[in-house]
């Protein structure tokens, strides 16, 4: 099969790869680029474990082709975390409000709510809940990771958290969690 080139940023740095034309953006991140954080939950863009940003807005990259993503910005979970390893306050209130369990969804969870927090910083539970409905969590319930969403655009305006303390061996799951999602 032919190829095609394509030319994009992700999470910063510039790429340039020869893809077939049927791609889909969501195997050139994860068989291409490694960056496995981005998952592949259905292949019928229902679960939304696969959301990333292309150009700053939120799509399920399981959808969308590589070659429709050429010249452009993507942003993974992987890119969300500042350079220096600073958690994004979003990384963060899932982690202290326990909004993870098996932490499949989480990737496409956190890029979605990233989406919706940029366009509402302050979001009410009822839109929080509307801005995520693309996205299935078949563990947690939905209540912590709303909680997380509502604890991060705090975060994001400056304002304190009244944060309880995580139960014995919480934040070692957590960064068993995450290290699972490195590639």
């Amino acid at each position: 099969m032919s190829t095609v080139q394509v030319s994009l940023t992700v999470n910063g740095e510039r790429h340039e790869l020869d893809v077939e034309p049927r791609l889909l953006l969501v195997h050139l991140l994860r068989d291409r680029l490694g960056l496995t954080g981005t998952h592949v939950g259905c292949d019928t863009s229902n679960c939304g474990a696969c959301t990333v940003h292309v150009d700053g807005e939120a799509v399920k990259s399981c959808t969308v082709l590589a070659v429709q993503a050429d010249g452009g910005e993507v942003k993974t979970i992987e890119g969300m975390a500042s350079s220096d390893g600073t958690l994004h306050p979003l990384q963060e209130a899932f982690w202290n409000d326990h909004a993870l369990q098996c932490g499949y969804c989480t990737p496409g969870m956190i890029m979605s709510a990233a989406d919706l927090l940029a366009r509402n910083p302050d979001p009410s539970e009822e839109e929080i809940r509307h801005g995520l409905e693309g996205n299935l969590c078949r563990c947690t319930g939905y209540h912590n990771i709303v909680r997380a969403v509502q604890d991060a655009a705090k975060m994001q305006s400056g304002e304190a958290l009244e944060t309880p303390a995580p139960p014995a061996g919480a934040r070692e799951n957590a960064e068993a969690v995450a290290e699972g999602m490195k590639p």
